[in-house]
């Protein structure tokens, strides 16, 4: 067990001033889960490559292929997602995670197999035909993401076991840093790997990358995890559901961080769909320079994750959500009445800031809002909610683009309009509304930490206490 930390029912207070990594439990997960995310992306990348060059190179169907993949790694969140995270609270977090990350590793494992990399003898030519390749590579990408439904809720209530309270938004701040890193060197190092080894290197790096991120959390101590059913009694998943999710609707905090990402996902949907469009015909940019907006989005991230993980403590963690709101949300409009690629770059490395910070602020609100044996089921109710906003946003501006607003021009106050940037101002005012709806909501408030429940079968909602913001300590104390 780590030196500088002592496990009571709950996280830890600081014995003393934490270290860079908080303490060496967490340093551990962190360390496991930075290998594991840069192998993930190193993996996406590599799929898309393989699918659209090699699988169905040359064919009419290729861009629907690749489409296939982004459904697979969709689809288990919209189903399996609200349902993993009851069995997530019934379980050992810890080893759910382990187990998780064996399956993870023994998948992709699989995919290398039939990648041809080895010769099956028993098949024609020693591989199997592309059609019944793409399948595969679907099979394993849909059960992967399913399997990370159960890991990802696992992985959170673990941080909120091992890291102290007051120090839970460095450690989401430490997580979403590393996660911006490899935003940006995972696609970048993937394409140079896939033509000069073929997919199996970039398959084999994320399959190493679960094993030691497996070993690292096997190493981790936690003290008991919480349960939501006891020992010996008989569980019940429409009961301890319903328990989660009457709990998470009594919530204030609970549901104003739903309800202000959902609203403000709507427009960041609709930005995903439109953004190449947006850059080549509004900013007149090359097709080469479209990767840098994502790339300097990074760097925006990794910026505001650090000053997110230092201050949102501080802060205030319900003032950093509704701030970092109301930085994307103004954000977003600027970036609409962008005509230059310069300045969109610039705009949206600055956006990158809140979005980070956005992203370290919800994970501690959660934890602190939610008792300990209700994360899994409150994390499985607010990421797909936030999922199914996204694809909504999507489906509409693609939607609006080709149809309604097709051809649309006009000009008020001087200031001229097209399809893709009323879509894009539009969702600037969205997120306002989002931004505005959780400062109004949360203003003066914050969470607290719920009283422990009496054992049971089943732990019973628990309102969410609120007190003024000013109560906050202001001494330096949440990804997937």
């Amino acid at each position: 067990m780590d030196p500088t930390t002592t496990y009571p029912a709950t996280s830890a207070p600081l014995t003393r001033k934490p270290g860079l990594f908080i303490n060496g439990n967490y340093g551990r997960l962190w360390l496991g889960q930075t290998i594991s995310i840069f192998g993930d992306f190193i993996f996406d990348t590599t799929l898309v490559i393989w699918i659209a060059a090699v699988i169905a190179r040359g064919q009419t169907w290729a861009p629907l292929a690749v489409s296939g993949v982004f459904i697979a790694t969709t689809v288990p969140v919209l189903i399996v997602g609200p349902i993993a995270g009851v069995f997530v609270d019934r379980w050992n977090k810890r080893r759910t995670m382990l187990v998780m990350d064996a399956a993870r590793a023994a998948l992709v494992a699989l995919l290398i197999l039939t990648s041809g990399v080895v010769p099956l003898p028993f098949l024609p030519g020693g591989r199997l035909p592309l059609f019944w390749q793409l399948g595969v590579v679907y099979g394993v990408v849909f059960l992967l993401n399913t399997l990370s439904q159960f890991f990802r809720p696992a992985s959170l209530a673990l941080i909120g076991d091992i890291v102290p309270e007051e120090t839970q938004a460095r450690a989401m701040g430490l997580s979403q840093t590393s996660m911006s890193i490899a935003m940006i060197l995972g696609p970048t190092l993937a394409a140079p790997l896939f033509v000069a080894f073929g997919p199996e290197w970039a398959l084999g790096i994320d399959a190493l990358s679960f094993v030691a991120s497996y070993l690292l959390i096997h190493t981790v101590v936690a003290p008991p995890a919480a349960r939501s059913v006891t020992e010996g009694a008989r569980p019940n998943f429409w009961r301890e559901f319903g328990g989660g999710l009457r709990f998470f609707l009594r919530s204030r905090v609970l549901v104003v961080l739903t309800i202000s990402a959902t609203i403000v996902m709507l427009g960041g949907g609709a930005l995903n769909t439109l953004d190449y469009f947006f850059a080549t015909g509004n900013l007149h940019a090359p097709t080469s320079l479209y990767g840098a907006l994502n790339g300097v989005m990074g760097i925006g991230m990794i910026l505001g994750a650090i000053l997110a993980g230092a201050f949102a403590q501080k802060i205030g963690l319900t003032r950093t959500l509704w701030l970092s709101l109301l930085g994307m949300a103004l954000l977003i409009t600027a970036y609409a009445r962008s005509t230059d690629i310069w300045v969109a770059i610039a705009i949206i490395g600055v956006a990158g800031i809140p979005q980070a910070a956005l992203n370290v602020a919800a994970g501690p609100l959660l934890l602190q809002s939610t008792p300990r044996e209700m994360v899994g089921r409150v994390s499985s109710i607010l990421n797909p909610t936030i999922t199914i906003s996204t694809l909504v946003g999507a489906a509409l501006g693609g939607y609006l683009d080709s149809t309604v607003l097709r051809g649309f021009s006009a000009t008020l106050l001087g200031i001229h309009f097209g399809p893709v940037d009323t879509i894009f101002t539009a969702a600037g005012l969205i997120a306002l509304v989002g931004a505005l709806f959780a400062a109004f909501s949360l203003w003066g408030v914050k969470s607290q930490p719920p009283a422990p429940e009496p054992a049971g079968v089943e732990a019973a909602p628990v309102e969410v206490s609120l007190s003024p913001l000013a109560a906050e300590t202001e001494e330096p104390v949440l990804s997937q």
